[in-house]
């Protein structure tokens, strides 16, 4: 497959401290098939990639947080249309130190929202490399660099 047949879209990868000081991050079902994913989307015009991303997380996830201007990684997926064939995704993941959750958010009614661990929510996902990215969440030593600045910033 091409790259001219692969469509662009962000994603954030909402994230938590436990009062352990335990890693989780925030997954959401899609609205269709109720699987659990991160929030993500497509790019928008007018915002950069990571303020797509955040935008998504508070309209997905109510997620409200620090999001990071460097991404942490891609993974690939194909978007299914009802009637019609799949896209293939490459998805840019952003990560974000989620500061509060909103009661109310845009998609409340459509989507459930849970906290895991990130060996857990990479159980959970389909995507293999998007598993493979929560399973070295904290032992890539870029994404440390980055999560480190992060968590600073927030």
């Amino acid at each position: 497959m091409s790259d001219s047949e692969t469509a662009d879209q962000i994603a954030a990868l909402p994230m938590r401290w436990d009062k352990t000081g335990k890693l989780r991050v925030l997954m959401v079902t899609s609205r269709d098939t109720g699987r659990w994913v991160i929030p993500k989307g497509w790019l928008m015009d007018g915002k950069k990639p990571w303020q797509a991303a955040e935008i998504e997380a508070q309209e997905e996830a109510g997620a409200v947080g620090t999001i990071s201007k460097r991404p942490i990684g891609h993974f690939f997926y194909d978007k299914r249309y009802e009637g019609q064939s799949s896209v293939r995704c490459r998805v840019t993941l952003y990560p974000m130190v989620v500061e509060k959750l909103k009661r109310r958010w845009k998609e409340k009614g459509e989507r459930t929202r849970h906290w895991f661990s990130p060996a857990k929510a990479a159980k959970l996902v389909q995507e293999s490399d998007l598993s493979d990215l929560l399973n070295n969440l904290t032992d890539n030593p870029e994404v440390k660099i980055v999560i480190k600045k992060l968590r600073q910033a927030a």
